[in-house]
């Protein structure tokens, strides 16, 4: 059969119509999942066109995924996150949805405190167990979609769930009605698509779930979860680890809609940056992400990474206020207590920091050279210097006029008779072996000692 598509306006086939294969052994993909040795990543030279849609946006994990990693965040923490989310994802909800666990007291209460805030973005949405008691605590609280999980892999419709894939797939048919019964959109997490039997069991089990939206007037929502990670990013890799392949494989072969289907995926091969860029490019609306990428094992999609991915894909931020992320930042470090990696890009404390010397020059110089963008102004973050043994004259100088606010022909130059009298005692302190960074404390007081008065801390 042939239909006009509305995504290119050409005449495409939509005879492929696949099956369930009700197989009575599982597909554990072993030649590229072989437990004792590193996945393989296998190509088939097929390209799937790059359709990104209209509009792209982001949504939240940080209470759902993120908070099963740390310490269960307090009520009053939840919605300074939430506040936070809102004031990031800017007028026009560029950060779109985040997902709250439902089940306990505490979860709850701090839902009902976020709806208190009456804000639109972002929009609240829950995680449940599929049943129908469930759904319908979902409606009672007044949320309007939630996350259900739908394992998707072989590994765990039959290893962990001891199902074959018929009776899976009746039993979450049966779960998704349950929620459309309920008047709740159900948002299906495709949990391990990354190792599953993408034509033999997802794509049919999908086509079934657009059946059931249909009938019931709701829209279903489709979450391509790469629980483990193994996704790639690469044009030309073969199912089931093609990112491009998923998110083609969902559009074209069970009609799910852009606006419909979303990307979670993780980072135990540090590709879920990239993976979620590429789940934009080929055709999802949303991407999945937690702050700081806080998750399961390595981690989730960092949302703050895609911020900057959204406005380097977009050539806008479109109003999100990226100074925010800095807050983020110290909100989870001084109020959450939460140990961010000192050079974790965006949001550690050393990330612009340099402790060369020669990049110190080149900041002096011009402060283009060696910084990635204007971190001041879009961070609120200076680009700044830690004295060490390989600091030098510039790296010393450049601290000097970054602590006190020097500027102009205020600011000293490497060639400053106090820079090259601190060079000497801190090439000494190296010499005698030091091995740890000078901290501003012990510089301030040097300075204090060579010249007094002449220089005071902000």
């Amino acid at each position: 059969m042939l239909e006009i598509s509305s995504k290119t306006n050409l005449l495409e086939k939509k005879s492929y119509k696949y099956s369930l294969q009700d197989v009575a052994e599982p597909n554990l993909q072993r030649d590229i999942y072989s437990y004792g040795t590193i996945p393989k990543v296998a190509f088939n030279h097929r390209r799937v066109p790059m359709a990104m849609p209209e509009e792209i946006w982001i949504t939240d994990t940080s209470l759902r995924d993120g908070q099963q990693s740390v310490e269960p965040y307090s009520v009053d923490q939840i919605v300074n996150i939430y506040k936070l989310l809102n004031k990031l994802g800017g007028p026009y909800g560029i950060i779109r949805q985040t997902e709250f666990f439902i089940y306990s007291k505490k979860d709850r209460q701090a839902i009902e405190k976020c709806m208190e805030l009456d804000l639109k973005f972002p929009e609240i949405t829950s995680w449940i167990r599929a049943s129908k008691k469930d759904f319908q605590l979902v409606k009672d609280l007044g949320i309007k979609e939630t996350g259900v999980l739908v394992s998707c892999s072989d590994y765990h419709i039959f290893k962990k769930m001891n199902m074959t894939r018929q009776q899976c797939l009746d039993h979450y048919l049966g779960v998704i009605k349950d929620a459309f019964d309920a008047g709740v959109i159900p948002r299906c997490h495709l949990e391990d698509i990354t190792r599953a039997d993408f034509y033999g069991f997802v794509v049919p089990f999908v086509n079934e779930l657009q059946r059931l939206s249909r009938e019931a007037g709701i829209p279903v929502k489709i979450r391509a979860c790469d629980t483990m990670g193994y996704g790639v990013p690469y044009t030309e890799a073969a199912m089931p680890r093609s990112v491009a392949g998923i998110i083609y494989g969902l559009q074209h072969y069970a009609d799910v809609p852009s606006e419909c289907l979303e990307w979670h995926g993780h980072n135990d091969f540090y590709k879920a940056v990239a993976n979620a860029s590429t789940a934009w490019l080929y055709g999802a609306c949303a991407v999945n992400c937690s702050l700081l990428g806080i998750g399961e094992r390595t981690g989730n999609v960092p949302l703050e990474a895609m911020v900057f991915e959204y406005a380097s894909l977009r050539g806008s931020l479109d109003g999100m206020d990226t100074t925010v992320i800095t807050e983020i930042a110290d909100f989870f470090k001084h109020d959450i207590g939460y140990d961010i990696p000192p050079m974790t890009p965006f949001v550690g404390s050393a990330f612009n920091t340099t402790r060369a010397g020669i990049h110190a020059d080149g900041l002096m110089k011009d402060e283009e050279i060696y910084t990635i963008f204007d971190t001041k102004k879009i961070l609120g973050k200076p680009a700044a210097v830690q004295i060490s043994k390989t600091s030098g004259l510039a790296g010393i100088a450049y601290w000097i006029n970054g602590t006190y606010g020097l500027d102009g022909e205020n600011a000293v130059s490497k060639r400053d008779e106090l820079v090259v009298k601190m060079k000497e005692l801190i090439d000494a302190e190296y010499e005698d072996g030091r091995q740890t960074v000078m901290t501003d404390h012990e510089l301030d007081t040097m300075i204090q000692r060579l010249a007094p008065g002449r220089y005071v801390m902000k």
